[in-house]
């Protein structure tokens, strides 16, 4: 039998890694979706853990930790980290998912909602369209890649066991946020000020010629005219979402290269 004492020392660190990176699939846009299988989730997190290990610094080497105890709760700090990561790496997707919302929800178009079983909830063309258009761009623009390396940068800043500033890193998500909703509110304004307009013009026909049915004319004019507007302005839309999601990667490097500073410093 071959002695497998040496692979020993290694288990917790590299349990620590895998439990980082399991944090990561759970909120990580694209690979935490529901349609994305379990399996194939369980596989990719247990590969990338392989190929994180080795940049691991060496104190985590020591097998110090022995008690199952004391590594839960270490544990789940490093899960923390990994959805902390997800999290900030998910905002502009979730813009758009919510830009889309209020389109679909101006447009009328919220009594055809759909179930979409990416998300395992319903929602409307508009949502899904914005959606799938944001995660063209994001897997274009290397977003899996960079969301691998600020992981991978984690591991330095934030050795095994330290948990991540809580007021650092929501201060990060609020200003992603922040930025998120202004896109949103960016994308959807095309659509909605030529609603507003559609709106304004019903009103007086419904003043002017009262013996016309309004409502079920503009009904299919809003969808109508929503559509066009919105399909006119898709290739705008995808370069604002483009050079959002640039930056917001930019700010996930640099929270996962200064998160540990940030820890050590409150």
């Amino acid at each position: 039998m071959p002695d497998l004492t040496p692979m020993l020392v290694h288990v917790i660190p590299f349990t620590l890694v895998l439990s980082r990176v399991v944090g990561i699939m759970l909120f990580a846009p694209i690979v935490s979706m529901a349609g994305v299988p379990v399996r194939a989730r369980a596989l990719l997190a247990f590969v990338l853990a392989v190929s994180l290990y080795p940049i691991v610094p060496p104190l985590w080497s020591e097998g110090s930790i022995t008690d199952i105890f004391a590594l839960l709760p270490i544990m789940g700090a490093e899960v923390l980290v990994g959805v902390v990561l997800g999290m900030l790496a998910s905002v502009p997707l979730l813009a758009m998912e919510m830009a889309g919302q209020m389109l679909g929800h101006q447009m009328g178009l919220g009594l055809a909602r759909a179930f979409n079983p990416a998300f395992e909830s319903e929602m409307d063309v508009a949502g899904q369209l914005l959606f799938t258009v944001a995660a063209g761009v994001y897997l274009a623009l290397g977003g899996l890649e960079i969301l691998y390396l600020a992981l991978a940068r984690t591991f330095r800043t934030l050795p095994a066991g330290e948990i991540v500033s809580g007021a650092f890193a929501l201060e990060t998500y609020m200003n992603l946020a922040r930025a998120g909703t202004d896109l949103a509110l960016r994308v959807a304004a095309p659509v909605l000020g030529s609603l507003i307009l559609i709106l304004i013009a019903m009103g007086f026909l419904m003043k002017t010629m009262p013996q016309i049915n309004i409502l079920s004319v503009g009904f299919a004019i809003k969808i109508v005219s929503g559509i066009l507007v919105l399909t006119w302005s898709l290739f705008v839309i995808e370069e604002a979402f483009a050079d959002e999601l640039q930056r917001s990667l930019q700010i996930l490097l640099e929270w996962a290269q200064l998160a540990g500073g940030a820890h050590h410093g409150r």
